[in-house]
This record gives C-alpha cells, structure tokens and sequence, in this order.
C-alpha cells in the first residue's frame, strides 16, 4: 500500500472537515490543495474529483451525530398530533429541507459531469472564492439580523425554504461555497445567522448523501482497493475533524462578524493565483 497516497488522503480528509461548514468553500480547497499535494500522481484526475466530493459526506455524517437528537425527535414527532402542531411535526421540518435542495438538485445532477470537467479548476476556485467573500460582506452589512436564537426555537417558513433554496444553486460553482451561500439566503429570508448556520447543516444532509451516493455508483467498478483505503481515509477523517468544528464555529458566529471569513476568502484567492503564475495547475 501508498502511504504517501493515504497520507495525502488524511491530509485531505483534514481540509474538508475544517472547511465544509465553514464559509470558505470545502471543494475549492480540496481542488487546490489536491494540486499542492499533487494527488493526482498516485491516481487519476476522475478519481480525485470523485474522493473530493465523496469525503464531504464524512463531515456531513458529523451533522447527524451531533444533532442526533434532534433527528430522532424529527422522527419520533414525525406526524402532527394533539400535542404536536403541524409546523413543529418533523414530517414538515423535513419538507422544508426538501423544498430547500430542490433548486440545486435540478441543476447539480443533471449537469454535474460538465460542472466537474469545466469548473473544477484553481482558476475559477480562486474567482468564486474573491468574488463570494466581497458578496458575503455586503450580504452581511446590509441583511446580518441581530438574533442568535437556535434552530429548535423558529419555524422554518416555505419562502425562507425557497429562498435559501434558490441562494444554494450558487453553491455548483466551485469556490463559492454551500454554507456561504445558504447562510445568505438565511439572512434574506430573515433568519439569524446561528438558525441559518444550523439550517445549513441539515441541508447538507439530502444533497451530500445524494452526491456520493451518484459519484460512487459511477466509479464502484473501476476503483481498486488502494483507492477504496484511500476514500475510507479521507471520510474517517473529515468526519472527526468536522465534529470539533461544527461546535465552534456556532460559537464564533455568535460573538463575531462573517466577514473574517470574507477576508480570508479574498486573501487565499490572491495567493492561489500568485502560485499559479509560477507552478502550472493539474
């Protein structure tokens, strides 16, 4: 077995758990940082684009355990009864969620080859990452509402469902993030940042389950054994280290601005760009 090729893998595996539900955009780093650690020698360009969106699903899987409770409340209130109304049954909860990755998964599957072979490159990465971090600042200082209420305290209503759905399209272009832009169009659709920070999490839940799951059925037949270690690597990895996250960054977004985010956003952007001046992208 590669060692090098699982430790690179682990190292990735770090990367998407840091950045999945951050602001920042988790597939833009792993684009790029699969060019740095020059992946793609150990392998092939589809497998590198397949492990870069399967390993997602490892930090999405640190959503459920950290909201298991949750989950299985929305399980157990499925249905409205007596002492369960109708908006806080979890059959409504989850239509919700549905009608909020609808738009992006219209778009996404159908055309998710020609995303990845078009747009998954530093260039674009670094465009989406300068161009999403001045809009996250604007966002900000004319949408933030001052309110930290949690999830679990508010009703999601259908238009916040829509809005946060139609804002979530922009997430296909690499760089430009799914936690950004869903977390603006919490803000437009008058959420707080922590209840739109946590509806975020649970939209990740349908869509990366869904997106391994269609990566996976394509390449199932052609991986061999030292790149299924390598996928189980980076998954068991970004699943631990997004459980240390998700916790923390709730914590910042109630005391600190997003726009710290923005600003590292536009500063990694220049500095990707500078690199490529002088090392050729894969």
């Amino acid at each position: 077995m590669d060692l090098i090729f699982m430790l690179k893998a682990g190292i990735l595996g770090i990367i998407e758990g840091l950045t999945e539900f951050l602001p920042v955009s988790s597939t833009g780093h792993l684009i790029i940082f699969s060019n740095l650690l020059n992946f793609y020698s150990h392998t092939n360009k589809e497998f590198v684009d397949m492990f870069n969106m399967v390993i997602q699903l490892g930090a999405t899987l640190a959503v459920v355990y950290l909201y298991r409770q949750k989950i299985m409340d929305t399980i157990i209130n499925l249905f409205p009864s007596r002492n369960v109304p109708a908006q806080k049954s979890g059959m409504y909860f989850w239509i919700m969620i549905c009608i909020s990755c609808l738009p992006a998964a219209a778009i996404g599957i159908p055309f998710d080859d020609v995303v990845q072979y078009y747009l998954f490159n530093p260039l674009v990465v670094s465009i989406a990452l300068f161009v999403g971090g001045v809009l996250m600042i604007v966002a900000e200082n004319n949408l933030r509402k001052r309110d930290n209420r949690s999830l679990s305290q508010l009703v999601i209503t259908p238009r916040q469902a829509i809005i946060v759905g139609l804002f979530q399209v922009c997430s296909i272009i690499p760089g430009v993030s799914r936690s950004a832009s869903t977390i603006i169009g919490g803000w437009a659709g008058g959420l707080g940042t922590v209840a739109a920070a946590e509806y975020s999490f649970f939209l990740a839940i349908p869509i990366m389950f869904g997106q391994a799951f269609l990566n996976l059925l394509d390449a199932r037949g052609n991986l061999v054994p030292e790149e299924w270690a390598a996928l189980f690597v980076g998954f068991l990895v970004s699943f631990v280290v997004a459980i240390a996250v998700i916790g923390s960054f709730l914590d910042f977004l109630k005391k600190k601005p997003m726009r710290y985010f923005a600003i590292y956003r536009m500063i990694f952007a220049f500095l990707v760009l500078a690199y490529g001046l002088f090392f050729p992208w894969k």
